[in-house]
């Protein structure tokens, strides 16, 4: 029977487009690429391993006409792809509207080959709601060429980068690396970033915190105020020292310790008078709706998921209906979304929170795609977070797309902005001046929907208010107190997911549908790793690096890498030639050198000089070598370590490795023990060890204990070293996680030390405590004081792992122990799964948590592409190689 078959992405796209569709329609899916060059030695076709561009599957020398294949477990879909359209009447090619479904659509039409009587027709969309789909079908367009060129072009150059870069990582860093075009240059950017911190000197500054009486006509009567100025002189802060310790803004008064104590002596009988008050209005308008990168950063901040999880929920909060496309770098909105925007604040919010003229968003991103929407609920009118029927992660997330969609149609936020300078004279002389500012919002407008989050934690957010006294110029106030207040600087933050994908898009860096994808290679790659939410760089990412900008400066700056975007954007709008542009990055063109030319002409590499780094001073004869098993330390032949090794552990932030860190690394060596004496109660042995994630101390069990007994470990404070570690304190550390006690309800409180550090945990309620010490001494009623403090919300409201059991066979990454709303939990990032009756958190092992993942797992989209893959027939061998001539253009002929 003849039918028209549409043919999309993903099988749950086309499960929710069929219903909409009907009949006469069938919707299949490609399941993502159809094909690709060759990913390996046994995926190339032998007919084209003898030519010279074999290895990359791209033919340099004759118009860099790539080879494609279609892989081995797509060729059974293929088949059946090729079945349907035997019966169909029209093709509608229905992949997302960006260059890799333009690239996808080419893709399927070039290797399905319809015949000419097949109509073929590309249909696009940015919801899938029913009126949208229905549109779509009844307006369909051609192929844009332009796009699917743009595509190839960066697939084509990542494989030239990737596969003649990396074999030269692999003879002189380690084999099995990698290098990108574009995740190199992320991975610079984390390394600059740790580079920076560890060139960092920190500067001591003092100043004074007041704390002033209004009298009492005023509310609020007790206002503070800093130090502002000391004979019209502004007293120095933090933003005005440099990172190497010194004051880089020379019209600043930088107090010391003593002299912060004796201006507050001087002013303990100083009265003042309001020299200035500055009012001006405080305006604040909504922020743009989200589109890709926005949202990482802001699901980052607010609900700890990382960029990859965010996409991965956002697509099937897009394939099931609810949202629309979630890789879009537009902030605009569509007619109907506005107005839906609007009366949904009206119904919420009343009349007086929806402006007069609706608001339109002008994107800031360079060459953003206008034809796409920004991320909105999907429909024209939008479902409330309680009205999908969502949960978990689904509902969380579209309940944040929600709230910044309805929140950029509503009216400015307003208020009033106050400063107040009030000014004394102290007793020997020197004339003072304090400051204080405020912010009162008389109308929340926007507010009351969304606020958005922020990285830096010094900064307040846009609906914290301070008030202050309306205090008068001339007004007498006198001071309840003035404290010296001493202050370090501090060195530049590292990278969080949300942060570096902002300096990513900042520099025009990539493309936003790539960040999360780039993200998570660098960090399964080894390259990277997460301490919290920070960002860290191996030291095995430092070697890597060194090598690139010694050797392809070019290939790794940023603004190279910028302009390939620039270039990209010029092919997809049909300005540039991608040839020309492919020739001249690979082959070079005047006096610029290409990759090959780089390549060909390395010349010598000391691999041993790449992988050694200085640790301190030449004085001090400590190196830091990257080994094929991590990274070590080693002592030059003529210094004070001359033939000492050690190990430095894994999870040791490069900038915190120094000399002194070094020198305890050389006195406890990894592997090595301190005996330390018996346990009191247990009469077992402790001992203290350095191990691949710092120093620890342990119970050694006796020979014929049970295999199912583990022996009670405990990791080092911060405060201690295994020079000076006693057998008191590994005692106290080996009673950890302590009880403190149980609250009204019977529910018991313990003193937990984890990775993050030391917490609190009432049932699946974590509380983060501010030292380890505290672990040890704090009491009943201080923790019960804590519980009675509401949580934080976003970043701060982060529940500490109960446990961490290490990396997941199936997965890769690091797999922990969580409290949820339901109880506990496993999870390696991507899955969770609660743990059953029968387990408890203290006996969990990692074979235990990967059963419970893979349950899980089979229980998601493995389960439903298993039924699938069972109905089909198994793949025959076969001879035949795919290969793509573009229909627009001929394709040389392949010897």
């Amino acid at each position: 029977m003849a039918h028209k078959l549409v043919i999309v992405e993903s099988p749950a796209k086309a499960r929710t487009i069929g219903g909409y569709l009907g009949r006469d329609y069938v919707v299949e899916s490609s399941i993502g690429h159809i094909r690709d060059l060759p990913n390996s030695a046994a995926d190339t076709p032998t007919k084209i391993k003898d030519q010279p561009w074999g290895r990359l599957a791209v033919d340099v020398d004759h118009g860099f006409e790539p080879y494609y294949v279609v892989p081995r477990d797509k060729k059974a879909h293929i088949a059946k792809l090729k079945k349907l359209l035997k019966d169909a009447d029209e093709l509608y090619l229905a992949t997302d509207e960006d260059r890799e479904g333009e690239a996808i659509a080419w893709h399927l039409l070039d290797e399905l080959k319809p015949g000419k009587d097949v109509p073929v027709k590309r249909m696009v969309f940015h919801e899938i709601t029913k009126q949208a789909i229905l549109e779509a079908a009844d307006n369909p367009r051609e192929l844009a060429m332009d796009l699917v060129e743009a595509q190839e072009t960066r697939r084509i150059l990542d494989r030239l980068y990737g596969y003649e870069v990396s074999p030269v990582l692999w003879k002189k860093v380690m084999s099995g690396l990698s290098a990108g075009r574009v995740q190199s240059v992320a991975t610079r950017l984390v390394v600059d970033r740790e580079q920076e911190r560890m060139k960092f000197r920190v500067a001591s500054y003092w100043d004074l915190d007041g704390t002033f009486d209004a009298g009492s006509g005023h509310d609020p009567r007790i206002f503070p105020a800093k130090l502002y100025s000391v004979d019209d002189v502004r007293v120095a802060r933090g933003s005005d020292f440099g990172n190497d310790g010194e004051l880089s803004k020379r019209d600043r008064v930088h107090l010391t310790r003593a002299d912060a104590e004796s201006l507050a002596g001087a002013l303990a009988d100083t009265t003042y008078a309001v020299r200035s008050v500055e009012s001006k209005p405080y305006t604040r308008k909504p922020y743009a709706p989200f589109r890709t990168t926005t949202l990482q950063q802001e699901a980052s901040r607010k609900l700890g998921m990382s960029s990859s999880v965010t996409m991965s929920v956002a697509q099937r909060l897009y394939e099931n209906g609810f949202i629309t496309y979630m890789r879009t770098d537009s902030t605009t909105l569509s007619g109907g979304a506005v107005q839906a925007a609007r009366t949904q604040v009206r119904e919420l919010y009343g009349a007086d929170y929806v402006p007069d003229q609706p608001r339109v968003y002008a994107s800031k991103v360079k060459n953003a795609q206008e034809a796409h929407e920004a991320i909105r609920p999907a429909g024209e009118s939008f479902r409330t977070p309680a009205q999908t029927g969502l949960s978990g992660d689904q509902f969380r997330l579209y309940e944040l797309i929600w709230m910044r969609t309805v929140a950029s149609q509503m009216k400015d936020a307003r208020g009033e902005s106050v400063t107040i300078r009030l000014g004394g004279a102290a007793a020997d002389g020197r004339d003072v001046v304090f400051s204080s500012s405020g912010r009162t919002i008389t109308f929340h407008g926007f507010l009351r929907a969304y606020v958005e989050d922020t990285d830096d934690t010094s900064k307040r957010r846009d609906d914290v208010e301070t008030r202050l006294p309306a205090l008068a110029e001339g007004e007498a106030v006198s001071a309840a107190s003035v404290t010296p207040e001493g202050h370090e600087t501090k060195p530049p933050a590292r990278y969080t997911e949300a942060t570096l994908i902002k300096e990513l898009e900042e520099r025009e860096i990539g493309r936003p549908s790539t960040y999360a994808s780039i993200i998570g290679t660098i960090l399964n790659r080894g390259y990277v790793y997460k301490k919290g939410t920070a960002l860290v760089p191996a030291w095995l990412a430092f070697s890597v690096t060194r090598l690139l900008v010694e050797h392809f400066p070019r290939q790794i700056s940023y603004e190279f890498t910028a302009r390939m975007e620039d270039v990209l954007d010029d092919i997809a709008g049909g300005r540039r030639d991608r040839n020309t542009e492919l020739a001249e990055f690979y082959f070079g063109s005047g006096d610029v050198e290409g990759l090959k030319t780089l390549v060909n002409e390395l010349g010598d590499i000391d691999a041993r000089e790449l992988a050694t780094f200085r640790v301190g001073d030449r004085e001090e004869g400590i190196n830091l070598r990257v080994g094929r098993y991590g990274p070590y330390l080693e002592g030059d032949e003529d210094g004070p370590f001359a033939g000492k090794r050690a190990n430095v552990p894994d999870d040791l932030p490069p900038d915190e490795l120094s000399v002194a860190k070094a020198r305890e690394l050389f006195a406890n060596p990894a592997g090595e023990e301190i005996e330390l004496g018996q346990h009191p109660e247990t009469g077992l042995r402790v001992v203290a060890k350095n191990g691949r994630y710092g120093p620890y101390v342990t119970e050694q069990l006796p020979e014929d204990a049970p295999k199912k007994d583990r022996p009670r470990t405990g990791s080092l404070f911060k405060s201690m070293s295994l020079d000076t570690i006693t057998l008191e304190d590994a005692v106290k550390l080996l009673s950890l996680p302590r009880v403190v006690g149980e609250d009204a309800d019977g529910v018991e409180i313990t003193a937990q030390n984890g990775r993050y550090g030391p917490y609190l945990k009432k049932g699946t309620d974590s509380r983060s405590i501010d030292s380890e010490e505290k672990l040890l001494s704090i009491t009943l009623d201080e923790a019960l004081a804590i519980y009675a403090q509401p949580k934080q919300r976003g970043r701060a409201a982060a529940q500490a792992p109960l446990k961490e059991l290490g990396n997941d066979p199936v997965s890769g990454q690091p797999v922990v122990v969580k409290s949820g709303r339901f109880g506990e939990y496993v999870t390696d990032g991507e899955y969770n799964a609660t743990l059953r009756k029968d387990d408890s958190v203290e006996d969990l092992t990692l074979e235990r948590a990967a059963e419970l993942l893979a349950d899980r797992r089979a229980r998601g989209p493995a389960k439903k592409a298993a039924k699938k893959g069972a109905k089909k027939a198994p793949a025959k061998k076969t001879a035949k190689k795919s290969t793509a001539k573009k229909a627009t253009k001929k394709v040389a002929k392949k010897s």
